[in-house]
């Protein structure tokens, strides 16, 4: 593995390693350019991942210190837990379930296609569809996806057969085990899905992509690489030119470590990306670093959520095989006429017997939460992904009269559903319930939104500097040598789980970053 000096200012430092960082770092490293990543976490392995929900979520969530606002459900039942992201090498890219969809062309004109919206803060993306499509098309070979590159897809477990039979009954016509980038055959070094389940807890076959075995070794490969867990980012330097020159972290040993880079990207999911440009204020930028808009911080989405679990006669056992196995794509297109702007997909989901306890009702008790605790094994579930609005209000902030462990202002996340975000909820529960009913559940229950796992926004690019924090390449208007490198960049949340969408984005980033540095332009 390489080993970079701390005043080598030739490097690009990445904070973060998960989907947008891992895949950056590996993808310049190809390119012949030297990379430092940062990561807060420890680096785990498919040896180590633990099959146990509490213990593989204290091996791998994001558990530092958060506060939340607001009036979503979020802030009442898990005030410290605003998102279940993980601090770990590889991200969230360890936890993640595997489903990889593309946005739709009319999603990134949301602003073109829905109109003006009451208290949203619409906007087009800066780029399109066409744009993507070549990149979306690496991204999907590099992570095995299924259904592309005439890669089978997914067997379907019970929680998937319950899921097609009712959506055929109720008259879906897009249902299927779905693009997942979870090996369906031996592929790029990895085996098959072995079916084990509990896929949130790590992958322990190794079959499912993940930067942690796949990006980031690849990368040290090169000889370009120095991966540094346990680094623990405070803040981004700027020069007398105003470019980014150096990182400041905490190491393993407690050490302040200040390193020197010709490119800084940031890749710390939608809310700790935020959190260190606000911290990383100065005389040059009062305001945080890349915020002479405003925007740091601002239109944070985390998708319209929910669940609906039905109960049958017969045992389901859902919790065998991949968590998110099926899927539904009808109602992701455009469709004013059911009362709300966007779409919003259904997946199969499953959660270990703890998990239901702590996530179904939390804090209930009685005859209802006992049903549904004697009757796990035959219960069916499926998890509601929708386009959220974003708004300015819905936001990250510094909450100063609360420290992190090196005594930096914690992440306060605040978030109100708009109510285009409820009657979107309101319709998939129903249609949710519709489904299960149609396959003879006796019984159904919703489930209102978990900690947010699709973090989105925040630093969002945009055609306008005013409008956004960077432009179609991550680049912040502000600083040239800062981009952002992860869900932040997102101008709107789409449908569409959004891993793809930041693996592809990163593929053309290197491109971009590398063509640059060729030309000296950073």
């Amino acid at each position: 593995m390489a080993k970079f000096d701390y005043n080598d200012d030739s490097v690009v430092v990445i904070v973060g390693s998960g989907a947008g960082g891992g895949t950056l770092a590996n993808e310049l490293c190809q390119k012949g350019v030297k990379v430092v990543v940062l990561e807060a976490g420890k680096r785990q392995s498919s040896a180590t991942f633990i099959n146990d929900e509490w213990k593989s979520f204290g091996q791998l969530a994001w558990t530092d210190k958060r506060t939340t606002s607001g009036s979503w459900r979020v802030a009442k039942d898990f005030p410290e837990l605003p998102a279940w992201i993980c601090k770990t090498v590889g991200g969230t890219t360890t936890h993640w379930a595997g489903a990889s969809l593309r946005i739709h062309e009319h999603e990134f004109k949301a602003r073109t296609t829905y109109g003006s919206i009451d208290q949203a803060n619409l906007l087009d993306w800066p780029i399109t569809l066409a744009d993507l499509q070549p990149y979306y098309a690496r991204a999907e070979d590099k992570m095995g996806v299924t259904r592309t590159n005439n890669i089978p897809g997914l067997p379907g477990n019970n929680n998937f057969k319950i899921m097609y039979d009712g959506a055929t009954k109720v008259g879906y016509k897009n249902c299927s085990t779905g693009h997942m980038a979870i090996n369906s055959r031996p592929r790029a070094g990895r085996g098959r899905c072995m079916q084990l389940g509990f896929c949130f807890q790590g992958c322990k076959s190794g079959a499912k992509w993940s930067t942690l075995y796949t990006e980031i070794p690849a990368g040290e490969a090169t000889g370009k690489l120095e991966l540094r867990p346990e680094s623990h980012v405070m803040r981004i330097e700027t020069n007398a030119a105003g470019k980014a020159s150096s990182v400041v972290y905490m190491d393993a040993d407690g050490k302040q470590q200040r390193q020197r880079a010709r490119v800084v990207c940031v890749a710390g999911n939608s809310i700790e990306t935020p959190r260190l440009l606000l911290l990383s204020e100065s005389s040059k930028h009062p305001d945080g670093l890349a915020n002479s808009s405003g925007q740091v911080g601002r239109n944070y989405m985390r998708h319209t959520t929910g669940s609906v679990f039905g109960v049958f006669k017969e045992p389901v056992h859902f919790y065998r095989g991949t968590v998110m196995a099926g899927i539904i794509t009808d109602e992701a297109e455009f469709n004013p006429k059911r009362g709300f702007a966007g779409g919003y997909e259904m997946e199969t989901i499953s959660l270990g017997l703890p998990f239901a306890a702590a996530f179904f009702d939390p804090g209930a008790w009685g005859s209802d939460f006992t049903y549904y605790m004697d009757n796990y094994a035959n219960t069916a579930g499926m998890w509601i992904v929708g386009e959220d609005m974003p708004r300015e209000s819905n936001r990250v902030t510094l909450n100063h009269d609360v420290k992190d462990q090196v005594g930096l202002p914690v992440a306060n996340v605040h978030y109100d559903d708009h109510p285009n975000d409820i009657a979107m909820r309101d319709h998939a529960f129903k249609q949710g319930e519709a489904i299960y009913a149609a396959a003879g559940a006796v019984k159904t229950l919703r489930t209102p939104p978990y900690p947010s796992t699709h973090n989105l926004g925040t630093c969002r690019m945009s055609a306008k500097a005013s409008d956004g924090v960077c432009n179609k390449h991550g680049q912040t208007f502000d600083v040239p040598n800062l981009f952002i490198s992860d869900g932040s960049q997102f101008t709107t949340s789409a449908a569409e789980n959004p891993t793809l969408t930041i693996v592809t984005l990163a593929i053309r980033q290197s491109d971009y970053i590398a063509d640059q540095m060729k030309r000296r332009n950073i």
